[in-house]
């Protein structure tokens, strides 16, 4: 683990979340196509995994594609799924490298048959990678997420497999797209939006929201690092009073 100045090492979030925004908006800045500024955002993904990685962050999801983003115009997404698949396959090696697994939520089955199976060979030659794991929201909605999880527990309800008295949170999380993987302590997002954007509504609940005024291709280790000092300079009391939460 990396130390650095201003951040506690024993507070660093075992899982951040990160709304990657303004690809578009940065490469319009530049007088360039949109695309433009989705090529440049991978500066920021790899500084972004490498400074994670090196302060210890245990999970770093990152929202790559939403449902949504499907009604983008057909050339921006055909490109934006031909980069992914290209990037995918091109940063393999650095993970196995770093020793960071790949894994993916969404409706997966919706992306192109190629980019799945670059997806997948990355999956699987990862998997045993133990030091971080990346987890990319591709065309994800939580809404999605959401509906997914009720049908299936209406299914198992339905099946005998689950009493209707016994669904808590703990049942209900347990079909979630990210049933494996702890709750975010924090979430970023760029280019000074202040929503977010139907990504990980149920996880969230208790998660530090950081909003940074800066486009994603800009994003760099600093930037990360002084999010987490924002957010190590945070309460968390999970409903409890600040009294209560000085005496755990």
């Amino acid at each position: 683990m990396e130390k650095v100045k201003g951040i506690i090492p024993e507070r660093v979030p075992e899982h951040i979340a990160i709304i990657m925004d303004g690809n578009g908006r940065w490469a319009k800045s530049q007088g360039k196509a949109r695309i433009f500024g989705h090529k440049n955002a991978i500066s920021a993904v790899r500084d972004t995994i490498e400074g994670s990685a090196e302060l210890g962050v245990k999970y770093l999801t990152l929202y790559a594609f939403s449902s949504e983003n499907w009604n983008r115009p057909k050339l921006e997404v055909q490109a934006l799924m031909e980069l992914l698949v290209n990037t995918i396959s091109k940063e393999v090696n650095t993970l196995n490298k770093n020793n960071i697994r790949l894994l993916a939520i969404g409706d997966l089955h919706s992306l192109p048959k190629r980019c799945q199976r670059e997806l997948n060979k990355a999956i699987e030659a990862t998997k045993d990678n133990s030091h971080m794991s990346v987890i990319l929201a591709l065309s994800y909605s939580a809404r999605w997420e959401i509906l997914n999880a009720t049908k299936k527990i209406a299914q198992e309800v339905k099946d005998d497999k689950i009493d209707i008295d016994d669904i808590d949170e703990k049942v209900f999380g347990s079909f979630l797209a990210t049933a494996n993987y702890p709750d975010p302590e924090l979430m970023i997002r760029t280019s000074g939006e202040y929503r977010i954007s139907n990504f990980l509504l149920w996880q969230l609940a208790y998660t530090e929201l950081i909003f940074v005024n800066k486009f994603w291709p800009d994003f760099r280790k600093p930037d990360l690092h002084q999010a987490i000092q924002e957010y190590q300079k945070r309460e968390r009391r999970f409903g409890k009073t600040s009294e209560q939460y000085a005496v755990k």
